[in-house]
């Protein structure tokens, strides 16, 4: 006789603090595991219970934790309890003792759908931060990406080599927005000590993420914010001022300045407008001539020396900072995609690109 497979107990809410945590009992038997540890208003059966229904009740020994029970199905039984993870650890402890397996909700979506691109998509949906990006991966959800690489298999089986070719590299073109759905951008903030770096990555974001002081050197260490341009995810970086020292602990941050602009897919080069242009400024600017130029403080006199074009900025009076944001977001996606395309946004789709291309 075929031994029944144990309940699947899975955590549909993100872990961490919270009102209310989410969990899952799935296959055969679940209302039944559950009815041995649930008690509700008169102790009734889950399935005497209408499906759908709300029941509240205390899952364990007395005083137990206090829950809200939804039973779906004799083989789909939702579980609300507090948030944080002791409840939900305490309620898993408790099932798993009982014969359920705890599975990963990324393992629980992977076994619902039978398309891997869908379930990729549904995992992705859940780690994505913009609406945009979630609207696209909603569009590869729902077959825009399937029927894409359907079509270039046609076209392949068909002798349409040409077609093939074409629609591989419209795909691929899109690659580096499709891995930033859910990835944010690196935009790194860069510039000699005291240009402003750290007021303007506060106007970007929104709040006062950085450390903002009149003394050269205040940051030393890379400071991140997490912000959207133009509804796409992005991550700010701000970083030491890009000098020559003898301090070995400003030393260090200007190192790390240094490796987090080469890691960056924007770099953005502060100048104080108030200040004199020197050659150092100039050779900042062709040692990173795919930069975005930004001037500061244009609210003040300007300084000696004939400088390069860029943005004008002033955090005090607010000029030019939507005019950043706007460039900041032309530069990472020039040609933003029409509703409905399809668009890689995993690993594994980029090979199985790749690897077609190969063969046509």
């Amino acid at each position: 006789m075929l031994q029944q497979p144990p309940v699947k107990v899975v955590q549909l809410t993100s872990p961490g603090r919270g009102a209310v945590t989410t969990l899952l009992l799935e296959g055969p038997g679940a209302a039944g595991l559950l009815d041995t540890n649930f008690w509700g208003k008169g102790n009734r059966p889950l399935k005497s219970q209408p499906a759908d229904r709300l029941l509240f009740g205390h899952f364990g020994a007395e005083p137990g934790e206090e829950v809200v029970v939804r039973r779906c199905s004799d083989e789909s039984v939702e579980l609300h309890c507090h948030g944080g993870r002791a409840a939900a650890a305490m309620i898993e402890k408790v099932l798993v003792e009982q014969g359920a397996r705890v599975v990963a909700w990324q393992d629980w979506i992977v076994d619902h759908h039978q398309d891997p691109i869908t379930a990729a998509a549904h995992a992705a949906l859940a780690e994505t931060r913009t609406e945009r990006a979630a609207a696209i991966l909603l569009d590869q959800y729902h077959g825009a990406l399937r029927r894409a690489l359907d079509e270039i298999e046609k076209a392949a089986l068909g002798g349409r080599q040409q077609t093939a070719e074409k629609l591989i590299a419209e795909l691929l073109a899109r690659a580096e927005l499709g891995r930033h759905l859910v990835q944010p951008w690196r935009v790194v903030l860069a510039g000699r000590p005291n240009v402003g770096k750290s007021s303007l990555i506060n106007a970007l974001v929104g709040y006062p993420r950085a450390i903002v002081h009149h003394a050269p050197g205040t940051t030393r260490d890379v400071v991140t914010a997490c912000a959207a341009i133009d509804g796409w995810p992005v991550e700010f970086s701000d970083t030491a001022g890009l000098h020559s020292g003898d301090d070995a602990i400003e030393r260090a941050g200007v190192e790390l300045a240094e490796r987090k602009l080469l890691d960056a897919e924007l770099v953005v080069l502060v100048f104080d407008r108030s200040a004199a242009w020197f050659q150092a400024d100039r050779t900042l600017i062709e040692s990173w001539p795919e930069t975005l130029v930004v001037h500061s403080k244009c609210d003040l006199p300007p300084g000696a020396g004939s400088r390069p074009s860029g943005l004008a900025t002033s955090v005090s009076t607010g000029q030019g900072i939507e005019a950043l944001v706007c460039a900041i977001g032309d530069r990472l996606v020039p040609d933003p995609p029409p509703p409905g395309v399809a668009m890689p946004f995993a690993a594994e789709q980029l090979d199985w690109l790749t690897r077609f291309s190969r063969l046509t």
